[in-house]
């Protein structure tokens, strides 16, 4: 169960003994960390200006133990273009048993946006709204509680506290861009607020002792709701039949002075594409072992320079990744202004291996369809290009690229026992394959299905599907 934060009116208490209970739900939450009960609550704080945010923020730490209370305050990020809103604060997502009070955060960011037009545009506005409402669930559905607070003041006592405000700190009349002074500002920011302030907590920051004890108190209760995580399937994805491309893969074999001739060609045309576009672009492989993914990125970095592209090769998540959001540690690899960014192996390892190996529950796997969905989206809104590549070969051949990785010295690294291992569950990867091929080909992200057990004819596909996409992201 989630503890309704915004209902139910709170009587003040004797602060001694408000403190003891705040400390020990800390620590109870901070123990919970790896258990079956283990989350960690994000505390989003927003409001008028002088409605008191920050004294009941330091209030707050006074009562806790600070050493496990982190804040973060921040002045509003303007959007950037091919950054999600959500990237900025991808370092202040807490870890499980973590406590973070985000004091500016992706509503401020919004309202600073929209609040400056002098006829906001609601439409865009509650867009916004919608694409935080799903990436706050997705953060509910990882274990992380978000606690949404909305500091309120009347606009005659936001007035008086102007006057009483010290010649040294006049900032305050304009600050984040906005005049306190100018009623339509005023009214302006109400009016935005108004979209979501019913998903809050809302305080009524003109009662300094009440303001703080509503603070503290609701987020106490919150505290103190350690359920056990739900297992529960929300939705059943049927199994889709295995894609005939990954059953009977293609034999033909490229002759060696075409694949040269279209090579040189296709690996310039790529960089120089990869160079124009104004987007951030993002290349996802996956596919099945020794199916030739790391010889195909070295052919499309060929012609750029190491400065331009990032690789991320993705192994199994370290324990202090494992005690935060499944995507987080994808959210932190994302490209900067105008980067290219190629994974080797990608977020989809939760829908194949960790599905196939049973590292995640049925819950989470098939859960994660739709929230990969979700996240792509929002890469490609913020102005992403997500290029997606599977590469398929067959058993026969897999075995004769393990074989030679084994005869070969500087290879033997690349092959384990445990990659022999997964050769018995080929049938359960090609199942788990087939879904996820089904599940998250969008039109704005397709897949790029490379099967052939020739890795020239591979290399010359990948370069080919990654101008197409690129094409078709600047049609789009």
């Amino acid at each position: 169960m989630v503890l309704d934060i915004k209902t139910s009116e709170i009587q003040l208490r004797d602060e001694d003994q408000l403190s003891l209970d705040l400390i020990e739900a800390q620590y109870a939450l901070k123990h919970s960390r790896d258990g079956k009960c283990g989350k960690s609550v994000l505390i989003l704080v927003n409001g008028v200006e002088l409605a008191g945010k920050g004294e009941a923020v330091k209030q707050l730490r006074e009562w806790m133990d600070p050493r496990y209370l982190i804040v973060k305050a921040n002045t509003p990020y303007a959007p950037e273009y091919g950054q999600p809103f959500w990237k900025p604060y991808c370092d202040a997502i807490p870890a499980e048993g973590q406590i973070v009070i985000l004091f500016g955060n992706w509503y401020g960011d919004a309202v600073f946006e929209f609040v400056h037009q002098k006829h906001p545009d609601v439409v865009e506005f509650a867009k916004r709204l919608e694409q935080i409402r799903s990436f706050e669930q997705y953060l509910q559905h990882n274990q992380v509680d978000v606690l949404r607070f909305w500091f309120d003041l009347d606009w005659a006592s936001l007035q008086e506290r102007l006057d009483d405000v010290p010649p040294s700190q006049k900032k305050w009349h304009r600050l984040h861009g906005l005049d306190w002074r100018n009623k339509q500002h005023y009214d302006r920011l109400q009016s935005l607020s108004a979209l979501f302030k019913h998903e809050c907590c809302v305080i009524d920051g003109s009662d300094p002792e009440y303001r703080d004890q509503h603070f503290a108190q609701k987020i106490l209760q919150h505290l103190q709701d350690l359920p056990e995580r739900c297992h529960g399937v929300k939705q059943t994805w049927l199994s889709q039949a295995i894609r005939p491309e990954l059953l009977e893969v293609p034999q033909h074999q490229l002759d060696d002075s075409v694949y040269k001739k279209k090579l040189k060609k296709l690996s310039r045309k790529v960089a120089d594409a990869l160079r124009d576009t104004p987007k951030n672009v993002i290349i996802a492989f996956e596919g099945m072992d020794a199916a030739g993914k790391g010889g195909a990125i070295k052919r499309i970095v060929k012609h750029l320079d190491p400065r331009e592209y990032s690789v991320h090769s993705i192994a199994a998540p370290e324990k202090y990744e494992l005690r935060r959001p499944y995507l987080w540690r994808f959210w932190k690899k994302l490209p900067e202004k105008q980067g290219i960014c190629i994974f080797d192996r990608t977020w989809y390892g939760r829908v194949l291996v960790e599905r196939v190996e049973g590292f995640a529950s049925e819950n989470e796997w098939q859960r994660a369809y739709d929230e990969i969905n979700q996240f792509e989206s929002q890469l490609i809104e913020s102005g992403c290009v997500v290029i997606k590549l599977w590469l398929a070969i067959s058993l026969d051949e897999q075995a004769e690229r393990f074989k030679a990785r084994e005869e070969t010295p500087h290879k033997r690294f690349k092959i384990t026992e445990e990659d022999w291992r997964n050769r018995e569950k080929w049938d359960d990867y090609l199942v788990a394959a087939s879904d996820m091929l089904h599940y998250t080909h969008t039109a704005q992200a397709p897949w790029y299905i490379v099967a052939t057990d020739d890795k020239h004819q591979a290399r010359i596909e990948v370069l080919e599907a990654i101008l197409k996409q690129l094409e078709a992201s600047e049609e789009s």
